[in-house]
């Protein structure tokens, strides 16, 4: 049975919640290799409208890039203007569990975990309930609000419209539960509850 519009929906307020950004102690980037002008502009204007005060960038050598992922967007948000003095770079993460654990413990030996009462988490639209859920899971401590960035050129409601969105936004939905299952994340159930929908054709 094909999914319907409501379906289409569902599968789109779940894995792309809504959390306003709020104003932070830190931001947490994490790491990409796509859209990385989009996130360095995104950032860069979160940082101009005063909504934080440090920033941490996660993220480390990805396939066919020697060069840490962390390290590619600190260069570019430099070259916007960014202060080098709000930077805190985590350069070894392969994977968002250890985008968390790593980006916090680095926090722990600079800023203090104690100074960080709020999150603004940033990172790709299609990915941004499981960055939620994990730090729900590794570091629920901080208020969070979220800054999805969305690089593929529509409408997050037009996800399935578009053929990598929509195998993104369908790959997040389908490995969510075995994540969960595995303790990898946690569930946040004022986000809404993980929907039952027909199958993706």
């Amino acid at each position: 049975m094909a999914m319907t519009a409501d379906d289409l929906l569902r599968i789109s307020r779940y894995v792309m919640p809504i959390l306003p950004p709020q104003p932070s102690a830190l931001a947490f980037l994490f790491g990409t290799r796509h859209g990385v002008d989009e996130f360095c502009l995104e950032t860069h204007a979160l940082w101009q409208a005063g909504m934080f005060r440090h920033l941490l960038i996660s993220g480390g050598p990805t396939a066919g890039n020697p060069r840490a992922e962390a390290e590619v967007i600190a260069e570019r948000l430099l070259q916007l203007g960014l202060p080098a003095s709000i930077l805190i770079l985590e350069t070894a993460a392969t994977n968002t569990g250890e985008n968390v654990l790593l980006g916090r413990k680095k926090i722990a030996e600079t800023i203090g975990l104690e100074h960080i009462t709020s999150l603004l988490v940033i990172g790709k639209v299609c990915a941004m309930r499981r960055y939620l859920m994990t730090l729900a899971r590794h570091w629920p401590e901080p208020r969070v609000s979220a800054h999805p960035v969305n690089y593929f050129g529509l409408p997050a409601e037009r996800w399935h419209e578009h053929d990598e969105f929509r195998a993104r936004v369908l790959g997040e939905f389908g490995k969510i539960p075995g994540y969960i299952e595995q303790g990898f994340l946690r569930e946040i159930d004022a986000l809404g509850t993980y929907p039952n929908v027909a199958k993706a054709p």
